[in-house]
């Protein structure tokens, strides 16, 4: 916003700055115009965001209809009632606002021959600076699946790491992202009310949101307990947490995301955990 205003202030003293013009009116104060070339790339930009955002809904669609076919097929039964796996799936599914009618089609499907016997599986492996990673995989081609995320990984100079190597220093939590801030004291009174003993708060990705970390088996309760302070809009994962943080320099931490958006393009992976803290 400072850098706008003081474009802002220029152009009314009169000073020519780039992507803006401005038009004079005898007797009235000059007025800012964005120009064409400005308002252009300003709609790229918008246009690139919603698309990443289409992309992130689209793969997690995918990854529940994955996941509900899994739990049908395990299970034994695609009614809920019967399965609780299954019911717990599409409780998470729909905390995730998959669509009503992509988990019925995941549903049927998964009664039919033609669905894929799905199973998951983890990679772990070094990038840059000191930086590791955790690739969770769901697939129902293991070896189409281990092909990919190893040429991937190796194609960007990182490296595949010994099983265990890697996952000894993370542990695993549940996670709540909530897309408000939440207040710590109401918190810890639905967290007690729920009969969750341990949690910890800390601010989301973007602004204003707020992410919940709990043990695994507390995840689903805590999610309630956050519904029942009023709050609809939050969504479960499990997921692999750093105990040893660490901070990597610009470039090396540009070519390890550049890995794990790599990886996240793979159809067969389900999410990618790191160590990165910047």
């Amino acid at each position: 916003m400072m850098i706008f205003r003081t474009s802002l202030s220029m152009l009314l003293l009169g000073t020519i700055v780039t992507g803006f013009s401005v038009d004079r009116i005898p007797g009235r104060q000059p007025t800012p115009r964005l120009s064409p070339l400005f308002m252009g790339r300003a709609a790229a930009v918008r246009a690139a965001t919603k698309s990443k955002t289409d992309a992130k809904k689209a793969k997690t669609n995918a990854i529940y209809g994955k996941r509900i076919i899994m739990a049908v097929k395990q299970g034994g039964s695609d009614d809920p009632k019967a399965n609780k796996a299954l019911a717990d799936v599409i409780k998470a599914a729909k905390a995730n606002s998959v669509p009503v009618d992509n988990i019925n089609r995941a549903i049927k499907r998964a009664t039919e021959g033609s669905a894929g016997d799905f199973s998951e599986s983890t990679f772990e492996a070094y990038g840059f600076g000191g930086a590791s990673f955790v690739i969770n995989v769901l697939s129902d081609n293991a070896n189409r699946a281990s092909a990919d995320v190893k040429s991937t990984v190796n194609k960007r100079q990182a490296k595949i790491a010994e099983p265990g190597s890697v996952l000894y220093l993370y542990d695993r939590k549940g996670m709540i992202e909530v897309g408000s801030v939440l207040d710590e004291e109401a918190l810890l009174e639905a967290a007690i009310e729920g009969g969750i003993d341990d949690f910890l708060l800390e601010e989301g990705d973007a602004e204003g949101t707020s992410v919940v970390y709990v043990e695994p088996t507390d995840t689903a309760a805590m999610a309630d307990a956050i519904r029942a302070m009023g709050i609809e809009d939050c969504k479960t994962s499990l997921v692999y947490v750093s105990k040893a943080p660490v901070e990597c320099s610009e470039e090396d931490f540009e070519k390890n995301m550049q890995i794990i958006e790599a990886l996240e393009d793979l159809d067969d992976v389900d999410s990618v955990e790191h160590n990165m803290s910047n």
